[in-house]
């Protein structure tokens, strides 16, 4: 079977959050501009790409410009030049009396959820990234599980989620979940349905309440990489030992 080409996942600072976008290693500078689009709706160009205070030229390679693995890059926008979404942000702008034009308000407001929430899941599919970084969820949007195969990386660190349920079986392509400053307890994870994403290979569990980790951590046998600092734990599983694959394994500040 041939195997995945190598990526990279680049940190882009956007309109104060934080956007984890996977790429090829060998990705240029155009086509991280066009995985933003969807992500930032601001069209390519209109973006301007700026690491270690050089802005990245479009048709070089990211590596040739000494963006790798985690690297910060900040996404500046030119007025103007975002795609804009009418139904989500505008109004009809055309006259109408006045009994239809506050039907059509309502009708408006209705549908403006559900419009919003259809755009965002496209998004993730197309992206394959899901990054709610800090946006105040107490769970897991249903919309994600919907989402499936398509995608890669889940990250969901600083909110006050409490569970990630059995549906985290549903993203089977799955390559990093990152549940960092969250309020996860022992009870809170289904490790019988993390076990079902044998993708994964990066799990960041660290600043949660975890007590003990299960035997089950074992069957992770893909995982390159754990993190499980800041939380209460006394011990590993023996099971530990069975992820052979474990390059990474941050686990300070524990009891």
């Amino acid at each position: 079977m041939e195997s995945s080409p190598p990526t990279i996942t680049v940190q882009v600072k956007f309109a104060g959050r934080t956007i984890p976008v996977e790429l090829p290693t060998s990705a240029s500078t155009a086509e991280l501009k066009l995985l933003l689009q969807p992500l930032t709706n601001v069209l390519p160009r209109g973006q301007k790409l700026i690491c270690k205070g050089k802005v990245l030229a479009d048709a070089a390679s990211l590596s040739s410009m000494q963006v790798g693995d985690g690297s910060k890059v900040m996404l500046i926008a030119s007025q103007g030049l975002h795609q804009g979404e009418g139904p989500i942000t505008k109004n009809s702008s055309g006259l109408a009396p006045s009994a239809k034009r506050t039907s059509n308000v309502k009708d408006n407001q209705t549908l403006k959820p559900e419009i919003i929430s259809k755009s965002r899941a496209e998004r993730w599919k197309i992206t394959g990234v899901i990054a709610l970084s800090g946006s105040s969820l107490k769970a897991v949007p249903e919309e994600v599980w919907d989402c499936g195969s398509s995608i890669r990386v889940l990250d969901v660190c600083n909110n006050s989620i409490e569970a990630i349920p059995q549906k985290i079986a549903a993203l089977k392509s799955l390559n990093k979940l990152l549940l960092t400053a969250n309020d996860i307890s022992d009870g809170g994870i289904s490790w019988e349905g993390l076990s079902c994403v044998d993708t994964l290979t990066v799990l960041s569990l660290s600043q949660n309440r975890l007590v003990t980790l299960p035997p089950s951590l074992g069957t992770l046998t893909f995982l390159r990489e754990l993190r499980i600092a800041n939380n209460m734990l006394g011990s590993l599983p023996v099971e530990i030992g069975l992820l052979k694959q474990l390059e990474i394994l941050i686990a300070n500040n524990n009891r």
